[in-house]
């Protein structure tokens, strides 16, 4: 059961990757970091909020300014996109295993 919501969200996080690489065709603005980097944090938030950050997530943050701040907005927005989904997924598994825990339990 574990393995399968790990596998879920590992999913989940490489769709939402794939579908941020396709969408990146043009040269990235420091807007578009600023947004994505926005939307990034405020995924990290929402999994602190529920007690589930992943120390992977705030790294890709830090890369994701650190690039921002040498001027390479692509890598920036790549890597927002992937902290992003990297939260998301924390998200989905703190959700997820709220309740399955129950079905490990012995009765």
């Amino acid at each position: 059961m574990r393995n399968t919501m790990l596998k879920s969200a590992l999913a989940l996080a490489a769709s939402v990757l794939i579908a941020g690489a396709t969408s990146a065709l043009a040269a990235s603005t420091e807007a578009d970091f600023k947004s994505a980097y926005a939307a990034a944090e405020a995924a990290n938030q929402e999994a602190a909020s529920l007690r589930n950050q992943w120390t992977t997530t705030a790294a890709t943050l830090a890369d994701a300014k650190k690039a921002a701040e040498t001027g390479d907005f692509d890598a920036a927005v790549a890597l927002s996109k992937e902290a992003e989904a990297l939260a998301r997924a924390s998200t989905y598994q703190a959700t997820s295993e709220k309740e399955a825990w129950k079905a490990l339990e012995i009765r």
